[in-house]
């Protein structure tokens, strides 16, 4: 098969998901990418045209060893029929746990034949400077091993006579899942003394959590707790105050200061 278009769907908060899905995407060489960012609210409603015989790198975060729920609601408007596909998770330097199996098993339920997967890092949402995850990742390194995955994903699917001939592809996990993100009912707040009340915030909500006004409001029942308004704030008025996230952070901080590398599969 001869790979001319590469369609990357996405849903990537903070960003690093979607420079990792580009990094493959060049890896790949693909005459024609196209690129549908479902993170913000409208990505929710995004029209998606029906996907056949072509390549897609579906990528998401990891929250709590999990898929973001937001992120498969919107999944789920892709329709797919022998389409091959790339599942593509970016977990905070802890575990991918059984996200990528997930992610693998939403792709067949769409209508693709996974025909590779990775899990990568990235810079976990909680981190800061003063508490680092993973920071600055996914870097030069990890960027130049999502080229790599790319190409090898190439050179695969280059032998392929057709979509229908793709295995079923081995990813660890368990089913039923486990994990997910505990229910906690906090959100970042915004110090008035550094907040500009620009709008940033409230820009970058994937859930139409935040708004500005004469101040800035957030509806924590709406909050996925994906950081996108505190690692885009521009004065870092944007900040975590709740004890339960300050307790989580530090735990990562201490028990996942380890590098870890991204794993690949279904390429060898």
């Amino acid at each position: 098969m001869d790979i001319k278009r590469v369609k990357l769907i996405y849903f990537s908060p903070t960003g690093t998901t979607q420079k990792v899905l580009d990094s493959i995407a060049q890896g790949i060489g693909a005459q024609v990418v196209e690129r549908f960012n479902l993170t913000l609210p409208e990505g929710a409603s995004q029209t998606i045209p029906p996907l056949s015989d072509e390549l897609v790198i579906l990528g998401a975060p990891v929250y709590g060893g999990r898929l973001p729920a937001e992120a498969i609601k919107r999944f789920r408007q892709i329709k797919a029929e022998n389409t091959l596909a790339v599942p593509v998770v970016l977990y905070g330097n802890r575990e991918f746990e059984d996200s990528l199996l997930e992610l693998k098993n939403l792709a067949i339920e769409l209508g693709c034949k996974p025909v590779a997967a990775g899990a990568f890092i990235g810079e976990h949402s909680f981190a800061t400077e003063a508490l680092p995850i993973a920071m600055g990742r996914p870097d030069d390194d990890d960027l130049a091993k999502a080229q790599e995955f790319g190409a090898k994903i190439k050179n695969k699917i280059e032998v392929l006579e057709s979509p229908a001939v793709q295995e079923d592809l081995d990813i660890p996990g368990r089913f039923p899942y486990e994990g997910g993100v505990a229910a906690m009912a906090v959100s970042p707040v915004s110090k008035e003394d550094l907040c500009i009340l620009c709008g940033t915030c409230a820009s970058v909500c994937p859930t139409a959590a935040v708004t500005v006004d004469e101040s800035v409001a957030t509806e924590v029942e709406l909050c996925i707790r994906c950081s996108a308004c505190v690692k885009n704030c521009p004065t870092g008025a944007r900040v975590w105050e709740a004890p339960a996230m300050a307790k989580v952070t530090n735990w990562l901080h201490e028990n996942c200061a380890a590098r870890k590398e991204p794993q690949v599969f279904g390429v060898g």
